[in-house]
């Protein structure tokens, strides 16, 4: 087995890294601090997909591209090896990224005054998705249960059949709760939008991420009926760091959703084209690079494990919620007493960790912060202890 580096960081300063530069505006930060925040990873990318680059570069004119068949191969293998899901080459539509296409769809599939159902809290862009649109935001709040989230399928079901609400986003795992929906799950949520014509795109971009013991499901895969009734957004971005290259595959078995989303895309965006590394990095990291993914998984795993334990012995106010997929976990400080924005403040300025702050989320994130995982463990430590003492001033 091959071992690759999962110690080393890259400082990101000037390079037009948000999270780096958000560090910069906080005095006396140490040189060994780094960020927990938005979701790319502090970690170098697999040497596979950086060579494989290098070459491609050697050899290759950097022009107009479209995907090759051996990118569609390469899309086609991965979902079937990792998903056991057999998908068509034609059902499959590259673009610049999953946010565009839940943008997209929600302008192709609905239209203003519609009603678009979100579990919340749930990932940001979604949102803007609906209020940039000017759609109306079908709010079915998931629920605490212990130390992980459920469905409400009695509010949920109400919601949908409201002939108003024309479409489901689906974040699946979820973020930030870091639940995998099972199957069951699954199968209840399409039913139900199949008998109340509710469209359903699913965002699964974390879908590779998956902790020991949790299964993923491809929505779509369940069966022909939901297949027809969904769009799957998928990326190798979150899975291989490399959100940078902007590259997404939707997939979009039913002919007619595609046609449909095809021509708003081509309607809105003009010209939309990927980009011919990026398609080149989906390639190389589906067909290269699953050893390093599983390895990738053991690090989170660790990870998780590591913060987990330490809080529920230091800190037994903070829920922590388990992680079932994704690297984000997903933390509830609210009983520390400590408006949300001052925990902000307290956390950034004081102990050096620079989360998301769970509001970003939605009104129900209001006192919990997200914590990205993705990055060597030695850094975990000296941010756990930066938490203590810091809170320690402050309860």
């Amino acid at each position: 087995m091959k071992h690759y580096d999962f110690d080393t960081v890259i400082k990101r300063y000037g390079t037009g890294s948000y999270k780096w530069d958000e560090m910069t505006k906080v005095s006396n930060v140490g040189k060994d601090v780094i960020p927990f925040s938005v979701a790319d990873m502090e970690l170098v990318n697999p040497p596979e997909i950086i060579d494989g680059l290098k070459d491609f570069l050697n050899h290759s004119v950097l022009g107009y591209a479209q995907p090759t068949d051996a990118y569609i191969n390469a899309v086609q293998n991965w979902i079937l090896r990792r998903h056991n899901w057999k998908i068509e080459p034609e059902w499959i539509k590259d673009g610049p990224g999953v946010i565009n296409a839940f943008f997209t769809a929600v302008k192709a599939f609905t239209k203003e005054g519609d009603g678009v159902m979100l579990m919340t809290p749930v990932y940001y862009p979604m949102y803007y998705a609906i209020e940039r649109n000017n759609r109306v935001l079908v709010d079915n709040k998931l629920i605490v249960c212990g130390d992980h989230y459920e469905i409400d399928f009695d509010d949920f079901e109400q919601k949908a059949k409201d002939p108003n609400t024309k479409m489901l986003i689906l974040c699946s795992p979820h973020n930030p709760t870091g639940r995998v929906w099972t199957n069951e799950e699954l199968q209840r949520i399409g039913r139900i939008c199949i008998d109340n014509n509710v469209i359903v795109v699913s965002d699964e971009i974390h879908n590779d991420i998956i902790m020991p013991g949790y299964k993923h499901t491809v929505f779509a895969s369940i069966c022909d009926d939901f297949a027809q009734n969904s769009i799957t957004c998928t990326s190798p971005s979150k899975t291989f760091n490399i959100a940078g290259l902007q590259t997404a595959n939707m997939i979009i078995p039913s002919k007619e959703l595609r046609d449909i989303y095809w021509k708003e895309i081509c309607t809105t965006e003009g010209n939309p084209k990927c980009n011919i590394l990026g398609l080149e990095a989906c390639r190389l990291a589906y067909e290269k690079c699953e050893e390093w993914l599983e390895q990738l998984i053991k690090l989170i795993d660790t990870n998780q494990k590591i913060v987990s334990d330490f809080v529920k012995k230091e800190f037994p106010q903070i829920k922590v919620f388990r992680l079932e997929g994704t690297y984000l976990l997903w933390m509830d400080f609210s009983e520390l007493g400590i408006e949300c924005r001052e925990l902000s403040r307290i956390l950034k300025e004081e102990a050096h960790l620079f989360f998301d702050d769970g509001y970003i989320f939605g009104e129900q994130g209001a006192g919990f912060e997200r914590w990205n995982l993705a990055c060597p463990t030695k850094y975990i430590y000296p941010a756990l202890e930066r938490l203590k003492t810091t809170l320690r001033r402050h309860i």
